[in-house]
């Protein structure tokens, strides 16, 4: 391998104490027709959280899969600790000291936690898979990160936000890690859950590992982050340590424009009950109660937010709306007649539809192109005397890429090809061509980036002026408190608290959702 001085001015341009750990220069990636990165240099800091911004599309994740071997530069050159790599996959990635946390979760869904945890990197006694030392050794990542759950509990049967420490407990079981690669590790996560996060991240960092960390929450960024390295349209930006930079200097050089979040203005209209819930209760399985008791009326037009922490009930809420749970107990009425939620396609029918929280699992089919998961839901509106109208089936798909501005130069192409925000303008397409008069929203802005972020917010106001009753849940405070005309609360699946209009404010929120009685 050839080999690079060791330099404390890194290749992004600006001066800091310290040492290179990863030094990325005039990397460039190119895919049919289009130009991912064009000649990025990119320093990364040993001994300090490297912070890594910009919308989706801007070339974040391309250039951390380049660095983690999952693809391969079209040109120029990757150092590690002053030595030149030149990583054909991600196996030589791990065996050089490289580890990724991905922002879509690589788990196996049908093997066990420990299995996720050392699969590659399996453990052997007398030439036989040693899971007892797997499932320890498991068992310890998982109480390290105060999440003790059982090492044999099968990755399905988790939670999203669960899901995601295991992702991190993997990566954490690399040997000898030198960079650690962080792509929205904290979208799923808890307030609490963050805060686990953020010692272990200080606890590497003493270590002497390199992190190389991306969020979409700027809050975050400011927060741990030491550097901050700023990507647009695949090009460097700005580098910069975290001295004397502020959030809209970020957004600035991220989108060339301020991003705010601002109280809704509140009006005070009655309008006629939409959906009426009453003491919706819904058991757990394994025990105790999902939901309990739980009451709450929509109207026409309005915004009601779903505030609450991890495994407070809000997912299941939704679920169960939509008719993915069968076995709850309570009243549900439309336009006040009683409905019995049976499964999905009755509830599209009555005019439900649900943005998920996992858009990946949950809202795509990624084996179908643009066009088809765009049309997946609304096909029995688009047929004529029972035969898909193609005629029909085009307008619609031109209609909404237009309406919800989505950047696809052809519906042809594999939904993958679409950023993050992309995506998700795209689900929130394939239910408005429902007509839906109820939309349900889990995590409606979860993993995209600021300017995307924007545009879904607008959709979501948009879909209210126009008459749909929506309910969203979201984790983030400051986009609760913007969007919504009444806040639901709830802890431990009980309602806490319900908010409206001046009410609604980081304080009153906060006070209901770590609260079991606040009353």
């Amino acid at each position: 391998m050839a080999e690079k001085p060791n330099q404390a001015a890194g290749s992004g341009g600006f001066e800091q104490k310290g040492t290179v750990c990863l030094d990325a220069k005039n990397i460039s990636k190119q895919y049919p027709g289009v130009l991912a990165l064009d000649g990025v240099s990119f320093t990364a800091w040993g001994r300090k959280v490297n912070a890594l911004v910009g919308e989706n599309g801007a070339g974040k994740s391309t250039l951390m899969k380049i660095i983690a071997g999952i693809e391969q530069p079209s040109a120029g050159d990757l150092y590690l600790n002053g030595q030149e790599l030149h990583l054909r996959n991600t196996k030589e990635a791990s065996v050089a000291g490289i580890g990724i946390i991905h922002q879509e979760l690589n788990l196996l869904p049908n093997m066990t936690i420990y299995q996720n945890i050392f699969m590659a990197r399996e453990y052997t006694k007398f030439r036989m898979l040693d899971n007892k030392t797997h499932i320890e050794k498991a068992a310890a990542l998982l109480k390290k990160l105060e999440h003790p759950l059982d090492p044999n509990t099968l990755v399905r049967n988790l939670r999203v936000g669960q899901q995601q420490i295991v992702e991190i407990a993997k990566t954490m079981a690399q040997q000898d890690l030198k960079v650690l690669i962080m792509d929205e590790p904290t979208s799923s996560l808890s307030v609490e859950e963050v805060e686990v996060l953020f010692k272990i991240m200080k606890e590497l960092k003493a270590q002497g590992v390199c992190i190389i960390y991306i969020s979409h929450r700027l809050d975050e960024v400011l927060r741990i982050g030491d550097n901050i390295t700023i990507l647009r349209d695949g090009r460097l930006i700005e580098q910069r340590e975290n001295v004397d930079v502020d959030m809209a200097w970020i957004v600035r050089a991220m989108v060339g424009r301020n991003q705010d979040y601002t109280a809704k203005s509140y009006k005070n209209e009655k309008t006629e009950p939409v959906l009426e819930v009453s003491s919706l209760t819904l058991p757990n399985r394994s025990g105790g109660y999902y939901l309990q008791d739980v009451s709450f009326t929509t109207t026409k037009g309005k915004i009601l937010g779903i505030y609450g922490m991890l495994g407070s009930g809000r997912t299941e809420l939704l679920e169960t709306l939509m008719g993915v749970h069968q076995e709850y107990s309570g009243e549900i009425r439309l336009n006040k007649s009683p409905i019995k939620p049976k499964n999905i396609f009755s509830q599209i029918r009555k005019g439900f539809t649900i943005v998920p929280e996992d858009r990946q699992r949950e809202g795509l089919i990624q084996i179908m192109n643009i066009a088809q998961n765009l049309l997946l839901s609304s096909l029995d509106r688009n047929k004529k005397f029972g035969i898909l109208n193609n005629r029909l089936l085009q307008k619609n798909i031109k209609e909404k890429v237009s309406e919800l501005h989505i950047k696809a130069k052809n519906t042809r192409l594999p939904i993958l090809s679409l950023s993050g925000g992309n995506q998700q303008k795209i689900i929130f397409g394939k239910c408005l061509l429902t007509n839906p008069k109820i939309l349900l929203l889990d995590e409606p802005t979860r993993g995209i980036d600021i300017g995307a972020k924007a545009d879904v917010l607008a959709i979501i106001e948009q879909c209210a002026s126009n008459g749909i009753s929506i309910i969203v849940v979201s984790s983030e405070l400051k986009e609760i408190i913007a969007i919504s005309d009444e806040v639901l609360i709830l802890r431990e699946g009980k309602v806490t608290g319900f908010l409206e209009g001046p009410e609604i404010n980081e304080e009153s929120l906060m006070k209901c959702a770590t609260t079991v009685d606040p009353r």
